[in-house]
């Protein structure tokens, strides 16, 4: 079984955006989705909504994005802000 970065998704209050992908990240988000189904036992009917969860993931996990918000302050968009993991 592959160790993905993301778990079981939350189910969470949206907020609705549009987004353009290549073709390529489109193929990859569908076969990350399929996986994901495999691994979990939660299959996921619309890849989509892999891509909040993703970003969500990639930004807590990223060093220099958390530096730079911690000495930048508290900011409104951090409460009620969870970290993925």
């Amino acid at each position: 079984m592959a160790k993905l970065k993301l778990g079981p998704l939350e189910n969470d209050k949206p907020v609705k955006i549009t987004v353009e992908l290549p073709a390529t990240v489109h193929r990859d988000l569908l076969a990350y989705a399929e996986v994901l189904g495999r691994d979990t036992g939660q299959s996921v009917a619309d890849p989509v909504k892999l891509v909040g969860p993703m970003l969500a993931r990639f930004m807590a996990t990223d060093r220099a994005f958390g530096k730079a918000r911690r000495q930048a302050g508290p900011s409104r968009s951090q409460s009620g802000s969870r970290s993925a993991g």
